[in-house]
Parts: C-alpha cells; structure tokens; sequence
C-alpha cells in the first residue's frame, strides 16, 4: 500500500462520481423528512389513522438511530460497498411499499423498514469520504454534507407540497425511487469493496440485541415527552410511558457496556473513548445537536401558531438559518483542508452559535422577519463548520479499521441529542405557557372569570394552528366574544415567550459544548491515509491502533 494514498486508489473522476453518488443517498434521507412531514396531514386523512399520526415518524426515528451503529461496524468488517448498497436497498424497497400503503399499520411497517435503510446513508457516505480522501483532503468534501442537509430542508416542504397537492400523497415516497436508483448503479459499478485483510469477521450478536433493546424504550419514552412540547401527550417524567421506558433503557445500556467491554468485534468499542479528542467530538456533537434541534423543532412551531403562516411557508421561513449553515459548512471545511487545523474554527463556531442562541432569547411576538431573520442567520453561521468538523476530527482521531463505526458513533449521537433536546425544551414549552399565560391574559385586561376558563390553554388546542379567533368564537359564551382579540394575543405572547425560553436551554447546553470542544487537541491532519504517519508525540491518538490494511475483497 502507499501510504501517501488513500485507501480506496481511483482517479479523481471516479472518486468525484463516487462522492456525488454517495450525497444523492445522503439527499434522499434528509430530503424523506422533510417531504413526508408535510404530506402526513393528507396521508393521515386518507388513511384515516389520526391517533396513529405519531408513529409514522417515530417507527422511522426508532429503526434510522438504532441500525446507525450496526452498519458502522458492519462496514469495518464486510466493506462500505455491501453495507451501503443493502442499505439504499433497503430504503427504496420501503419507499416504494410506503407508496402502495392501504392502511396506516402497513405504512407505519414500510416506514419502519425504511428506516433500517436509513440508518447506513449517512454514516457509511462520511465513512466513503474516508476511504476516498486522506485526512488532509477530506474538509473540502464533506463540508457539502452539511449543504445536503440545507438544500434539503429548502426543497423539501415544497416538493412535498406540491406533490401531494398537484399528483398523489403516494408520488411522495415514489421519488425516492429514481433517485435512489441511480446513486445505487454509480455505487455499485464504481465503488470497490474493502475489507480488513487477515481478519475472520465475527459479529457481536448479543450487543446488538441488547443494545437494540435499550435504544427502543429510550427513544419511545423521549418522544412521548417530546409530544407534550407539541400538542401530543401530557405525560410527566415520571410517568412509565416516558420515565419508565427511559430507566428500563439505561438498565439495558448497562447491560450493553457489560457485554462491549468483553467482546471481541463489538459494534461500539469503549477504548475508543479513551482518546480524548474522539470523547470530546462526542460530547460536542451531542450537545450542539441538542440546541439545534430547539430551533429547527420550535420556530416553525412559532411561525405557524403565533404568526399564522402555512406549515410549508413556516419551513421556508428558516431559510437564513440553512443558508448560514452551508455556506459556512463548505467554507469550514475548505478552510481546514487548507490550514490543516481545525480547533480554532470549531471553538469559533461553537462561540456564533452561543451568541446566536443568546439572541433568540429575545424571540417576541412582535419580533419583524428582517430582525428574527438576522439572528437565525448568525445562528446557522455558527452551526455550520460542527456539521462536517466534528466528523473529521474524529476520522483523524481514531485507527483506520475503526473508522466507519467512530463515524457512525457521531451520527448517533447528533440523533439522539436532537431527540433528548426536543423532549427537554417540550417540557419546558409547556411549563411556561402555563405559568406565563394566566398574567399575559391579565396584561390584555381579560376579566378573571374568563382567565379561569382559559389557564388551562396549554392543555387544549390554543396553543395549537390554525384560526385561533374562530376557534374561541366557538367554545367560549357570546358574552365573551368582544374579549377574543385580547386572549388571542395573550395565547401569542406566552407560546412566543415559551419558545424564547427554551433558546435559554439550547444556550446553557452550548455552552457545555463550547467547554467540551476546548479540549480537542489539535492532532496534525494526516496526510496519508494509514495510521503508519502518526501525529506528533502526546498528541492523545490511541497507541494501541496498529489496523490492518484495507484491500479490496476477493
């Protein structure tokens, strides 16, 4: 092997079409999100499985975040090639039975195996990276990643939109389809399969049993808290359906580590978290996914309910966010690729992203778009450069054979953050509405008699979309009719200023990540591919990483 090379050796043409084929799949997931979200009130209707609503996206969460390890590990083992080509199999064999569903138990179902196919596209694509382009070369192609995710969530609310509206609720997983195909055909013909030379694979079947086990009670109790933030459930956390199912899950994660740490292939290697700069990573990108997913989850929350806009127009309105976010993706990763240092700019971002959160907290409901726009500009800017930074730090971190389940272990981590931080503000949400609501009522001069009737908003559909005047038109007395304007913008003022504290949250949070992402040592970006070049003496790389060669499989 050169080791002046990467370990996949193709000419540049072939590895450029490999990375484009790789974001398609990558596109197709995050794009899946998007679309699907805003056909779900029409396919539900269709369907008529309303009370299910919630489970055509939580069966796709569970399986996408529980298989994300298993195929990073999978991958070390049997090669990017087979993992990644079973996985966009699997993904478009879910999209294409999500289309042809008759009931919502089948779509929950073809979701579900949607979601297992899922769980390889991001991971195993920034694992390809890897292969492809050695350390130093690899910012100035995965900072388009984070741009994916972007241009994803512009097209998306859109495309999903005017498909529903204009062909069928069903065309909205058939575009999966086409799509998928042609990254599948340019992955299958262009991309070698890699395996590790001189290793008999042995598969860690009872940490992935068990480790499956913990996952599913952890992430069903987190978004059945996460709904009550949502207009979902009421469950405190205490609760068996939200702290019940997330101790059972923490007692399996014990069991989970017990069996890691006596395994010899095991899909989550805990040595790795010895190496302080990979341990680092994850905290960081834990904590700056936590804070994100506030702003993503609630401020279309915030334009729908208190501003009264469309749930796809709501989407749009995050457009300064997503452009700060990818122009400083792509130009993070540039400037890396080109300085070969990477601490200062993650520090640097992190810091934005702070201050963007800190503004937030101001979040009103007389807050105007060029105002609000602005801030969530500097928001993305700081979000940006973490997108694809985190993950080359680590792939520099840690030995070559462990590559794809070290990316892998980050892309869970950045799912279950999101989810842990949309469970934690919802509970926050919901608190202050209900203890803002009662003096915002008394502020517009709303006699107490109402007051009483009303402190219970949070509780009931105000706080929802929709025509909030002709909903209370509805429920309350005429005599009560001449007040409706003042409890309308009670109901927008205390939802606002709820949103606004939760941003209080995301800001404590990263700040943690700030501290977290201090402690990254700057290890010199290898040039080489292998771990034969390693970085400079007591620079936290784990000595013990002698990997085997990468060659292709016979």
């Amino acid at each position: 092997m050169a080791f002046n090379q990467p370990s996949i050796h193709l000419s540049q043409r072939k590895r450029l079409a490999i990375v484009v084929a790789v974001m398609l799949g990558l596109f197709l997931s995050a794009l899946d999100q998007t679309v699907v979200g805003t056909a779900l009130p029409t396919i539900v209707t269709d369907l008529g499985g309303n009370n299910l609503y919630v489970w055509v996206v939580t069966s796709y969460l569970l399986t996408s975040t529980i298989t994300v390890p298993v195929y990073g590990k999978l991958s070390d083992l049997f090669g990017r090639k087979l993992m990644l080509t079973i996985g966009i199999s699997l993904f478009l064999v879910g999209s294409a039975l999500s289309g042809l569903s008759q009931n919502m138990g089948e779509l929950i179902a073809f979701r579900g195996l949607q979601g297992i196919g899922a769980g390889a596209l991001f991971p195993i694509a920034l694992a390809v990276v890897g292969d492809l382009f050695t350390p130093r070369e690899r910012g100035k192609y995965q900072g388009f990643f984070g741009a994916v995710f972007g241009v994803a969530f512009l097209v998306g609310p859109f495309l999903g939109g005017w498909i529903t509206d204009n062909i069928s609720w069903h065309w909205v997983f058939y575009v999966n389809v086409p799509i998928g195909i042609i990254a599948l055909a340019v992955i299958a013909t262009q991309l070698p399969n890699h395996r590790r030379e001189g290793t008999t694979p042995s598969i860690d079947y009872w940490g992935t049993l068990v480790f499956t086990a913990a996952v599913v009670p952890i992430l069903i109790g987190l978004t059945e808290k996460g709904l009550t933030g949502s207009g979902g459930s009421s469950y405190s956390w205490f609760a068996p359906q939200v702290g019940g199912l997330i101790l059972l899950g923490l007692v399996l994660a014990v069991a989970f580590l017990f069996i890691e740490a006596r395994t010899k292939e095991p899909i989550l290697p805990l040595d790795l978290f010895r190496n302080r700069t990979y341990a680092a990573s994850q905290a960081a990108m834990f904590l700056m996914s936590f804070a994100f997913f506030i702003a993503v989850i609630f401020l279309p929350r915030y334009y729908q309910a208190v501003r009264g806009v469309s749930a796809t127009a709501s989407g749009y309105m995050l457009w300064p966010l997503l452009v700060g976010l990818m122009g400083t993706s792509i130009a993070g990763g540039l400037i890396i690729a080109r300085t070969g240092r990477y601490k200062a700019l993650l520090v640097s971002a992190m810091v934005v992203m702070c201050a963007g959160l800190l503004l937030m907290t101001q979040l009103s409901a007389t807050t105007s778009d060029p105002v609000l726009w602005a801030w969530l500009f500097v928001l993305g800017i700081g979000i940006g450069p973490a997108m694809s930074g985190y993950t080359l730090v680590v792939q520099n971190a840690v030995p070559v054979s462990k590559l794809g389940v070290a990316t892998s272990t980050l892309t869970f981590g950045r799912q279950i953050g999101g989810t842990v931080g949309l469970a934690v503000a919802g509970t926050a949400l919901v608190s202050t509405v209900n203890s803002r609501f009662p003096k915002d009522l008394a502020q517009q001069h709303v006699p107490a008699t109402l007051s009483g009737h009303l402190s219970t908003a949070s509780n009931s559909n105000l706080t929802g979309v929709g025509n909030l005047a002709a909903e209370l038109a509805k429920a309350l007395p005429p005599a009560a009719h001449p007040y409706i304007g003042a409890i309308v913008t009670a109901i927008h003022d205390a939802l606002a200023q709820a949103i606004a504290q939760s941003f209080w949250i995301g800001l404590v949070v990263a700040l943690v990540a700030v501290v977290a992402t201090l402690f990254l040592k700057e290890l010199p970006l290898r040039t080489t591919h292998g771990d034969e070049e390693p970085p400079k003496a007591g620079s936290g790389t784990p000595s013990e990483a002698s990997p085997e060669e990468l060659v292709p499989a016979r």
